[in-house]
């Protein structure tokens, strides 16, 4: 499977309830422009990945026979961002109305993280490396 190892993951597309909603917290929250939108979708591009927000209702036909989990059964994954300063990016995401689920704390693998849910329930962690001195 050598092909695999050579691709990247171009898009990932979060299935959201409230679509003007979720497009808000992106602008504010990452400070990004829309890269692309329609009626059901607001995109925004992170480096060289894209990510599409999708109306739940137009969710369907994409992942027929599954169906579109609800915001209130849990998380299952998280995507993570490589900050400079994690306290410092947390600073930033308090005054822009971010509530934090956890941290900034340090985990014993020698990263500290921070995390936070967008409207639609999808978790971000911010994360720094930690440097000898601060273990």
């Amino acid at each position: 499977m050598a092909l695999w190892n050579k691709l990247n993951v171009d898009v990932i597309t979060l299935f959201v309830q409230d679509l003007q909603q979720a497009k808000s917290f992106y602008q504010e929250v990452f400070d990004l422009p829309v890269f692309f939108e329609d009626p059901n979708s607001a995109v925004f591009q992170f480096g060289n990945m894209l990510i599409n927000l999708l109306v739940e209702t137009a969710a369907h036909e994409l992942i027929e026979p599954q169906v579109v989990a609800k915001r209130e059964s849990g998380a299952r994954f998280q995507f993570t961002i490589g900050v400079e300063n994690v306290d410092a990016a947390c600073e930033e995401l308090r005054k822009r109305g971010v509530d934090l689920l956890n941290g900034p704390m340090d985990r014993p693998w020698g990263i500290r993280t921070a995390s936070f849910a967008d409207p639609g329930g999808h978790i971000w962690e911010i994360a720094h490396k930690l440097s000898k001195t601060d273990k």
